[in-house]
């Protein structure tokens, strides 16, 4: 299963953690989430202060991250490349003396620029921007004493509920985008 964005290969893009006082409260909210969104036990999970690696938890697709790195280059390297084309087309057509006097030369130029653009953004894709709030958020509370539910949603409608969940049950929360 692909990831629902256009560049992204992991199953989960969708993120959801709410910080718990203590274990009992977070293993009380992780099952609720669990049963009001009929999820398994891998995408609702209780992290623990002391945990020995809370990233595997947090970030459980480490194979999906290296595909999305692949992918997000490849597809956004593309794209940029084919709105360099594009640029050269309308300005062709628009009689650009700088485009008509050099056409093979600004061709390349556009889509090497585009491609780079293109590049730069699959670069960005891959660095996931929207996650580090909500990791350092969690581990954060983690180093405090506090513990944590994080939920892997499959779908936007199923992470709002989620964090509709955790937040009626009083927990602060933070999300991915």
């Amino acid at each position: 299963m692909t990831g629902t964005v256009f560049f992204t290969e992991e199953v989960s893009n969708s993120k959801v953690a709410a910080i718990c006082p203590s274990v009992a409260v977070a293993r009380l909210q992780a099952t609720r989430v669990r049963e009001a969104l009929h999820l398994s036990e891998r995408q609702a999970q209780v992290l623990v202060p002391g945990e020995t690696q809370p990233g595997r938890k947090l970030e459980p697709e480490s194979h999906g991250i290296y595909r999305t790195m692949l992918w997000s280059h490849a597809r956004l390297g593309v794209s940029g490349a084919l709105a360099g084309l594009l640029a050269y087309a309308v300005l062709r057509m628009q009689d650009v003396p700088m485009i008509v006097q050099s056409p093979w030369l600004s061709l390349g130029a556009l889509l090497f620029f585009g491609a780079i653009a293109g590049l730069m953004l699959g670069g960005l894709a891959t660095l996931r921007p929207d996650h580090d709030a909500y990791v350092l958020k969690v581990l954060g509370a983690l180093r405090e004493g506090d513990s944590a539910v994080v939920v892997h949603a499959l779908s936007a409608e199923q992470k709002r509920e989620a964090e509709r969940i955790l937040v009626d049950a009083g927990s602060e929360t933070t999300s991915t985008l």
